[in-house]
């Protein structure tokens, strides 16, 4: 993804303007908060503007001005739907807005529509932040039809939200709206632990797959050593092509167990069981490293199809089962083997040698099953047959309280399963702070 603000449009003749960079959808990151909204435009993630002093930043006046009026204006005709904030797997509330811009109005040669918005707390109204967003808009004819779609995405915390906004066009046409937006969670889910504090701003993360920054962790007496193995696919099997809303959670998964302070070693192996490859291995290392996950799946193409694997009955299965006798078989086995993906719908069972060759492991293993829509396919699919003849447990995450949840006490399980193991007394332990 680009970080500056500049953004480049092509045009959809009956839908208006798509990303020709790729970009994160409104609609997968509803879809990733276990919501779903049919839309095939792009978000963009919005930039905070900033001042090289630390103070307010920049802005030119006229457009102070409209956002100090707080009036309507529709001088360049727009509709604004605002978004309400929706709690992702990321744990952050995700807010935003859509636009729709009559086609005619942006007829024209090469152009560009400018974004400048603040959003502040409701109690703290003098301390906004300010965002911009530059969309270059391609050449359009004079009798064009239809509308323009645009979307926009920021980040809040708990907490009730006054948002400014306008855009203007070349001509200095303005559109202005003004809207209050409420981010809070239900009385049930008061214990999860956000990753924004209640009144924070923040622009929207654009890179899926950054690092995660140091975690301070506990004595070696707590130490547990976990296994992850993580089938990258999409939800819907006959898609063609990973979408960020696939690999959200997934991502997620991995992120709240490198900042789970108990556990000292990581080993993650991503797979696609579509391709019946492995693409990314680490063993046994301090922090798992996301960057190169990122650029794993860069290589996933679904769309593709190994005429000789179509000859092969049930190869599907038989590389899973290939994959979990090797890494549940391995020299020195971890505290605990976790297993991640969507559904894993294949002609047939794991073949049964497989897992009677390994037999049931001394170590606990689970299988977080991330499945937006449990009610449409709610029967056991390969994985979950594995994972019950190991004698394991299965969570299904289909909303972030979900994986919360099932992280919390995954790991609070291993930390028991090990001091038992050892013969010393269960562990007084206090669970791991899991953001």
């Amino acid at each position: 993804m680009r970080k500056d603000m500049d953004s480049s449009m092509r045009m959809r003749p009956w839908r208006g303007f798509s990303g020709a960079t790729e970009f994160r959808t409104w609609a997968g990151y509803l879809a990733a908060a276990g919501l779903v909204l049919a839309a095939s435009s792009v978000a963009y993630a919005q930039t905070v503007m900033r001042s090289s002093t630390g103070g307010p930043p920049s802005i030119i006046g006229s457009d102070l001005a409209v956002l100090e009026a707080g009036d309507q204006r529709k001088d360049l005709p727009c509709t604004l739907t605002p978004a309400k904030p929706a709690l992702g797997f990321d744990l952050r509330f995700h807010a935003g807005y859509e636009i729709t811009v009559p086609m005619r109005e942006l007829a024209g040669g090469e152009s560009a529509l400018t974004i400048v918005f603040r959003v502040a707390p409701a109690d703290r109204p003098n301390s906004p932040v300010y965002f911009s967003q530059r969309i270059r808009v391609p050449l359009i004819e004079e009798d064009a039809k239809g509308d323009a779609f645009l979307q926009g995405v920021f980040d809040v915390g708990e907490g009730k939200y006054k948002v400014d906004w306008l855009m203007r066009d070349r001509t200095e046409r303005v559109c202005a709206h003004f809207w209050e937006t409420e981010a809070a969670l239900p009385a049930r889910d008061k214990e999860l632990a956000l990753a924004l504090g209640p009144g924070v701003i923040a622009a929207t993360e654009p890179e899926q797959f950054s690092d995660e920054p140091p975690v301070q962790r506990g004595g070696a007496d707590a130490a547990v050593n976990v296994k992850v193995l993580v089938n990258f696919a999409p939800q819907n099997k006959n898609a063609a092509a990973l979408q960020p809303y696939d690999t959200t959670a997934l991502v997620t998964i991995l992120r709240q167990f490198q900042r789970e302070p108990r556990i000292h070693r990581f080993s993650v192996v991503a797979f696609n069981l579509q391709e019946e490859r492995v693409l990314f291995r680490q063993d046994s290392t301090e922090h798992i490293n996301f960057p190169a996950i990122g650029k794993a799946l860069d290589t996933v193409q679904l769309g593709r199809v190994d005429f000789a694997k179509l000859q092969q009955k049930n190869s599907e299965a038989e590389f899973l089962g290939k994959l979990i006798q090797d890494e549940m078989t391995v020299a020195e086995p971890p505290d605990a083997l976790v297993f991640a993906g969507p559904k894993a719908l294949v002609d047939s069972a794991v073949p049964a040698e497989s897992l009677k060759t390994v037999g049931v492991p001394d170590f606990p293993v689970f299988y977080m099953n991330y499945n937006l829509f449990p009610q449409v396919t709610p029967w056991r699919d390969a994985i979950s047959h594995a994972v019950r003849f190991f004698k394991g447990q299965e969570y299904t995450i289909s909303r972030p309280r979900d994986l919360w949840h099932a992280v919390t006490e995954i790991v609070s399980k291993i930390v028991k399963s090990k001091s038992d193991r050892a013969g010393g007394p269960p562990s007084a332990l206090q669970p791991g702070s899991v953001r």
